[in-house]
This record gives structure tokens, C-alpha cells and sequence, in this order.
């Protein structure tokens, strides 16, 4: 005999549903971007805050697939949206990496510090682990 229960759904089941599948896209987007090991590909290191600064001043950075829009200010400041919610973070420049840690609508991403590169002033990507790690490549716009 095959028994099944009967699932108590709520609303409060599609809000925490939503947010453990978004957190893990958003997530992955931003450590991971397809799960792509970072490559030269003709970026160049960015090993200095100035010019981070000047890359990412007055831009959007995009990844579309994931709905995915951040502003990084001078300040410190790091502000956007992510697949409709806000997010919001802090980072520093710290011993040649972009040190973030944010959060996605209550959601904590813990501090990471990461390997910055660009392509022109097209694209920037971001490996965590200062290099070591995953990668995720933004637009600028």
C-alpha cells in the first residue's frame, strides 16, 4: 500500500521556497557565473583601487541571465538588484583584491575577497577566493 501525506501549503511555502532557489542562483551567479574556471581570455589584472574605482565609476554591472544589477560606489557602498530583490554591501580594497560581503534581501553573503579583471571597459569578472575560485563575469553598462 502506498501511503502519501498531505503537504500544508502556504504562502509562507512559496516565500521560503523562492528564496532558497534564488539564493542559490544568485549565488552562483555571483561565485561561479556557469560554474567556468577563470581564464586569461584577454583580461588584465586590476591590482590597485584607483583603478577599480575608475573601471566600475558611474557604471551598472549586469548579468542578464540571472537579473542581476549591482553599482559599486567609491564609497564602499554596493547596491542593486538581484532577480527582482534588493541587495545591498560593503567592500574595501584590501592588499590588491575587492574585498564584499552583502546581503540579498535579508539573505547574508558572507565576506569574500577576489581577484578583479577587465576586458576593456566592457566587462569585469571577479574570482573568489582571491583567484582561486570561481569566477562571475559582469557587463558594464
Amino acid at each position: 500500500m502506498i501511503r502519501s501525506q498531505a503537504r500544508v501549503v502556504t504562502p509562507w511555502s512559496y516565500v521560503f521556497g523562492a528564496i532558497a532557489m534564488l539564493n542559490r542562483v544568485f549565488v552562483s551567479a555571483l561565485i561561479a557565473c556557469a560554474g567556468m574556471p577563470a581564464l586569461a581570455e584577454g583580461f588584465s589584472r586590476i591590482s590597485d583601487r584607483s583603478e577599480f574605482v575608475q573601471t566600475v565609476q558611474d557604471k551598472e554591472l549586469r548579468l542578464g541571465m540571472f537579473g542581476i544589477s549591482l553599482t559599486v560606489e567609491e564609497d564602499g557602498e554596493i547596491k542593486g538588484r538581484a532577480l527582482g530583490w534588493d541587495v545591498t554591501g560593503t567592500w574595501e580594497w584590501r592588499d590588491g583584491y575587492f574585498c564584499r560581503e552583502m546581503d540579498w534581501s535579508g539573505y547574508p553573503i558572507p565576506q569574500n575577497c577576489q581577484l578583479v579583471e577587465a576586458r576593456g571597459g566592457e566587462e569585469i569578472r571577479f574570482t573568489v577566493d582571491k583567484g582561486a575560485g570561481d569566477s562571475a563575469s559582469f557587463k558594464l553598462r
